[in-house]
């Protein structure tokens, strides 16, 4: 199915991380009919104001990037809100999407689905086979409910209607609060500070032994306007780097990035959360796919990012 200029796409939350890069992909592809709103236009946990959006723009691709975010802490503060309003969020986008007929519409899931231990590097079928990771076992239920509604929407509707699975994102627009943060922005923020504040060394959460894989958000963008046009599969697909690296060395990277003299120490009283998480991107590398801006190319980026936006701060 291929999208044109013209076509008529709406990115559901196009000004976060994720939603925004989509947005810029498409932009620089020449499509016209881009459609955003902003939260303050409208409030996709309201079904009414959801449908009458639909019904009034009529979208025929659909993104959902849209969702309620956060790292640990904010995971595990806030269990009801990041089920409730993920849950909400996506049946509005997913159902009334169905009801108005769009062509096309990708969901966007989060690695946090996959069972605790289940073996590395994930691979899709993985899913459901075990025990999630207590700490954002709220996101991954309202992510998994909504993977299972596309699939459900494909078999009782026939509905086009995928999902992509992506690793761990940063990039442009990225959130650097560090109550509220995933690591890497974290990362680059308490280095910075601790730079500008001339601190003789930076407290780490955990033991800085797990494994995580990083992926830019450009990269997820083109990734997902590639499945949009070239993907049409219930089974939902992997969107990873295939690179992972130890907590512990993506620290020291951003530290060297950020040119922060002191000290690394690590407080092994904080969570490590899941010990490794690597995806299996090979049935999306197989279709053709590959990601382009490597780890440390896609920091030094994100701190640009950070120095121009939140950095003043």
């Amino acid at each position: 199915m291929e999208m044109n200029a013209n076509s008529r796409v709406y990115v559901a939350g196009h000004r976060g991380l994720v939603g925004g890069a989509i947005w810029r992909a498409l932009q620089g592809r020449g499509c016209k009919g881009l459609i955003g709103r902003t939260r303050a236009e409208l409030d996709l946990m309201d079904t009414a104001a959801v449908r009458h959006f639909y019904e009034t723009e009529r979208p025929e691709y659909v993104f959902v990037a849209a969702a309620k975010v956060g790292g640990i802490q904010a995971n595990s503060t806030q269990p009801a809100s990041f089920l409730y309003e993920n849950l909400q969020i996506q049946n509005n986008l997913i159902h009334e999407a169905w009801k108005v007929g769009v062509k096309k519409l990708l969901f966007l899931g989060s690695s946090c689905i996959y069972p605790k231990l289940a073996p590395q590097p994930l691979r899709e079928d993985a899913l459901l086979s075990g025990p999630l990771e207590p700490t954002n076992e709220w996101y991954a239920i309202a992510k998994i409910a909504g993977i299972k509604m596309c699939q459900a929407y494909r078999r009782q509707y026939q509905a086009d209607f995928i999902s992509a699975m992506p690793t761990n994102m940063y990039g442009p627009g990225d959130n650097y609060d560090l109550n509220t943060s995933h690591v890497l922005p974290a990362l680059i923020h308490k280095f910075h500070a601790a730079k500008v504040s001339g601190a003789a060394h930076v407290v780490c959460w955990g033991s800085g032994t797990p494994l995580r894989e990083f992926l830019h958000s450009d990269d997820l963008a083109r990734a997902c306007v590639f499945l949009m046009e070239h993907y049409s599969e219930e089974n939902f697909i992997n969107v990873g780097s295939g690179v992972e690296i130890t907590i512990r060395g993506l620290a020291e990277l951003v530290r060297d990035v950020v040119g922060y003299q002191g000290d690394i120490v690590w407080d092994a009283s904080k969570p490590d959360g899941t010990p490794r998480k690597l995806m299996d991107s090979s049935r999306l590398f197989a279709l053709g796919w590959k990601p382009r801006i490597d780890l440390p190319t896609g920091i030094r980026m994100a701190y640009a990012d950070f120095l121009k936006n939140d950095g003043q701060r």
